[in-house]
């Protein structure tokens, strides 16, 4: 590896390197060391002054290519946080002996010359997945060394409510202990609004300590009044009504859930019972498209890219876009072996998305949003 750059525009900075000599640098100034490094630690202090940005780059090839680490005094966006890599995640130099690997990191290395995730992160996309569950094996230790090799940040979320898989929240104590026990951990902290009853169950001061909130439409209630859980064949009853008859009652559902939840993001969507599946772009007409839509649109929601189910559509996605619509990346695991957000990495092609498309927990709105109980139980 060559050229490894410290620029520094607005600050000052003492920079320690493997050299005997300290090298301090001043707002404005830069300083570039020619020598070659394979695997090397940076150390350094710096003091910043608001709206301070600086960086320090190390280089493959020349000055248009390689990674950017910064330093920033500015608004965390989720795109400029001091000591990430810029746009991707974090002085002296210390040269690290040759292979030398984290003993907790048992998987593969990654191709960074032609790897997707990194391209995308070049491209100044925030790479998050806000939609992973701690659970089926995937530990948080594991979701870390996870998220460190691949470049992906997590978002990590448990179930607040009723009727899921995995770790479950029942009332406002649990959510607070919960959180309290995953503080500090490196993640986004997220909750999923599951079942229908979550709304009634949970304050909104309480899950407003998350930094984002999800719910989707995996759960309706069906003609009949019943619980139905979609993605569990034996939940799904048609009971004298069609298909179509049945897929218009998911749209109706889907809109009463996006108007009177207030969520952030909108996870699995169009997701579609089993048997419909094959059929998917003829239950989403072009009207029902626009009817979830409207909703997503009117209450600023996210649309998640779902790499799991390979869902929205190109063409809802698109539309989605034209609508000023933002998105979101969310796997949905199961357990701990779970892509690196190809799917999500297709779509930005496919439908020319771009950095500005993509939402940020900084965005939500959902504080301002009342909850309405539209549903009633015993």
């Amino acid at each position: 590896m060559k050229n490894l750059r410290i620029l520094i525009p607005f600050l000052f900075m003492a920079l320690s390197c493997s050299a005997p000599s300290e090298i301090k640098l001043t707002g404005g100034s830069g300083w570039t060391s020619r020598k070659e490094y394979s695997d090397f630690g940076i150390s350094g202090q710096a003091r910043t002054s608001e709206g301070a940005v600086a960086a320090i780059r190390f280089c493959l090839a020349g000055d248009a290519e390689g990674y950017e680490v910064l330093l920033h005094n500015g608004q965390a966006d989720g795109t400029c946080k001091t000591g990430s890599l810029s746009h991707v995640r974090n002085l002296s130099v210390r040269p690290l002996p040759a292979g030398l690997r984290n003993p907790a990191d048992t998987l593969p290395p990654v191709d960074e010359m032609h790897d997707g995730i990194i391209r995308l992160q070049q491209r100044d996309f925030p790479v998050i997945d806000y939609h992973v569950h701690l659970k089926g094996g995937l530990t948080k230790e594991m979701a870390h060394a996870m998220s460190m090799n691949y470049g992906i940040n997590y978002g990590v979320a448990p179930n607040a409510g009723e009727g899921g898989v995995g770790r479950m929240l029942a009332d406002d104590a649990e959510v607070y202990s919960y959180y309290e026990e995953i503080a500090g951990e490196p993640f986004l902290f997220g909750v999923q609004g599951e079942g229908r009853k979550w709304t009634q169950t949970f304050s909104q001061e309480a899950l407003g300590i998350f930094e984002y909130l999800f719910t989707d439409a995996m759960t309706i209630i069906d003609h009949k009044g019943r619980n139905s859980r979609i993605y569990r064949p034996e939940e799904v009853h048609y009971d004298g009504i069609t298909k179509e008859g049945y897929m218009d009652r998911i749209v109706d559902q889907t809109v009463l859930i996006l108007t009177n939840e207030p969520a952030d993001i909108y996870a699995n969507p169009t997701y579609l019972p089993e048997d419909m599946q094959p059929d998917y772009d003829r239950y989403w007409t072009d009207a029902r498209v626009d009817r979830v839509l409207d909703v997503l649109e009117k209450y600023h929601i996210a649309l998640e890219i779902n790499p799991r189910y390979l869902i929205p559509s190109f063409d809802i996605i698109r539309k989605a876009k034209d609508r000023g619509i933002k998105f979101t990346f969310g796997t949905n695991n199961v357990d701990a072996d779970f892509g690196r957000l190809e799917y999500a990495v297709e779509a930005i092609d496919a439908c020319g998305l771009t950095p500005d498309d993509i939402w940020f927990p900084s965005m939500s709105i959902r504080s301002s949003r009342p909850t309405v109980i539209y549903n009633h139980f015993d």
